[in-house]
């Protein structure tokens, strides 16, 4: 649990200084759809290696 508060207090001091807020909030966007990706692909592949790689 210690190593996802570390990683979310790195993540909140990185937009700590940045002044324009529309840049901060398109980055916090950009960095949220990142992460979904990420996860949808490790989904797709771990489906498709339990499935036998059926096209």
């Amino acid at each position: 649990m210690g190593t996802l508060v570390r990683f979310k207090n790195l993540y909140v001091e990185a937009f700590d200084d940045c002044k324009p807020e529309i840049l901060v909030l398109l980055l916090k966007a950009y960095s949220v759809f990142s992460a979904v990706m990420i996860l949808l692909a490790m989904y797709a592949f771990m489906h498709r290696a339990v499935n036998g790689f059926e096209f």
